[in-house]
């Protein structure tokens, strides 16, 4: 009975072990595969990581599904997406400014459940600036039926661009492989390069279905002062077949609208009056800058207005708000406007806070500053000196001399001229002024010094008579 029991105990022994051989022997190949699926997920994240970085973008359509939140699968047809970005935008311009706005709500918006809580924070940086760019294009797309066409797309402009600056100052601060076009100094050159590397450059539909909007997380705010309108050849001249050279855009050098008149500023908006300029339209051309000038013409009927509400100082403030308000009602009026538009007039109930808020300088501080006088500004101020405030001896070699001069030059020709006229006149038996015999009475280092005092002080009396007689200045540069 000894060797059977033995016999017995052994076998359960043998059954216990191959057991337990058995079972881990299944846990270890259950934790190889394991690690295999994990390695190859990396390897998928580091190769599109690498092709993202190096100009390869894919071309397969997206589909936005929000993740699963439900157990991990380890069959490969259930691995998840690479989460593919359409980036970057295009440029707008006027051939694809229609579908911008007409396919908004067809083109991919990347919400925070398209992503896992973790990795992949390239992409997730590239959804934001396309969430962004299209939140704010869909802004200047919202006004597109009340706006010049080519203020929609200064607009869109505005807005591409800004996303573009806004990607690449995040992408730069993060220590992973910068954007390509980022590593561009050159700011032309940079958005030439993000707008060439757009995979839907004509922004047309690339969803089935509607997708909801999404809010910028950046705040995006659309300057017209900045807009310029482009125009060619007058139709008469296309018509006779004649070879018109297209103008250069000019740029809008204006301050409008100006700020409201408060108690607070009403002294800087009479005290330097003289100071802020009036617009002639005469310059402008014939067609494309119908804003600015009826821009200029409301700053000049506005300044006009001031100017005799700031004579009683007891009704100027109320006198100068009413005439402000006035204005920019009248600039308002629809058959002022044709059709151009500005959006401030579009905000009926709150159109006088919208102009204060648009203004460049809306607490009067930002006026022309008084130039430093010199005796270079003899070149400019040189005709007022003989018929107003002559000196009492000649200034023709200054003009004829150092006036032709380049800048730098002008001042080493005015002090070498100041010297010879001193000694000149010093030595000359003709009759002087009074103020010219007390110079000569002075030590020979010291009357170069004294004459020039005499010509400076004349200098400054023919700049403010000058500043006095306001000048209308172009509304363009």
């Amino acid at each position: 009975m000894g060797p059977t029991w033995a016999l017995i105990c052994s076998t359960a022994l043998v059954l216990v072990l191959l057991s337990s051989a058995s079972e881990d022997e299944r846990l270890s190949e259950q934790r190889e595969v394991t690690f295999e699926i994990a390695q190859l997920m990396q390897e998928m994240q580091q190769e599109m990581d690498f092709r993202d970085h190096f100009g390869m973008v894919s071309q397969r359509p997206v589909q936005l599904q929000p993740r699963e939140r439900g157990p991990p699968s380890f069959g490969l047809r259930s691995l998840p997406t690479t989460y593919d970005v359409q980036f970057p935008l295009g440029r707008p311009t006027s051939e694809n400014l229609q579908a911008i706005c007409d396919y908004s709500d067809l083109r991919p918006r990347y919400p925070s459940s398209y992503f896992p809580d973790s990795g992949y924070g390239v992409n997730k940086l590239r959804a934001s600036a396309v969430n962004n760019a299209e939140a704010w294009l869909s802004t200047c797309c919202k006004e597109n039926q009340t706006r010049e066409r080519e203020v929609t797309l200064c607009c869109a402009t505005q807005a591409w661009e800004l996303s573009v600056e806004k990607y690449c100052e995040e992408d730069l601060s993060v220590k992973h492989p910068w954007y390509h076009c980022c590593k561009i100094n050159d700011n032309n050159k940079r958005l030439s390069c993000f707008s060439n590397d757009a995979p839907n450059p004509n922004y047309g539909p690339t969803q089935v279905l509607p997708v909801k909007p999404l809010p910028s997380t950046a705040e995006f705010t659309f300057n017209p002062n900045t807009c310029q309108r482009t125009h060619g050849p007058e139709p008469s001249a296309l018509r006779k077949g004649k070879t018109t050279k297209l103008s250069t855009p000019r740029t809008a050098d204006i301050s409008f609208p100006p700020g409201r008149p408060t108690a607070d500023t009403i002294e800087s908006v009479c005290r330097n009056q003289r100071l802020r300029p009036v617009y002639s339209i005469k310059c402008l051309p014939r067609s494309g800058y119908e804003m600015v000038a009826l821009q200029a013409k409301t700053i000049n009927l506005i300044e006009k207005g001031f100017k005799k509400c700031c004579k009683n100082k007891k009704t100027e403030l109320n006198c100068a708000d009413q005439k402000w308000r006035e204005e920019l009602n009248k600039f308002c009026l629809p058959e002022n406007r044709g059709q151009v538009n500005y959006h401030c007039c579009l905000n009926q109930s709150d159109k006088y806070r919208c102009f204060q808020q648009m203004s460049p300088d809306p607490y009067y501080n930002v006026t022309s500053a008084h130039e430093e006088v010199s005796l270079n500004k003899i070149c400019d101020t040189h005709k007022t000196i003989k018929k107003k405030f002559p000196v009492g001896f000649p200034l023709k070699d200054f003009v004829t001399q150092c006036c032709p001069l380049q800048e730098e030059e002008k001042t080493a020709c005015s002090a070498r001229l100041l010297e010879e006229m001193s000694q000149k006149l010093c030595a000359s038996k003709k009759a002087v002024p009074t103020t010219v015999r007390r110079c000569c009475k002075s030590s020979s280092q010291e009357t170069p010094q004294c004459i020039s005092k005499i010509i400076m002080s004349a200098i400054t009396k023919a700049t403010n008579f000058s500043s006095q007689k306001k000048r209308k200045r172009c509304p363009i540069s």
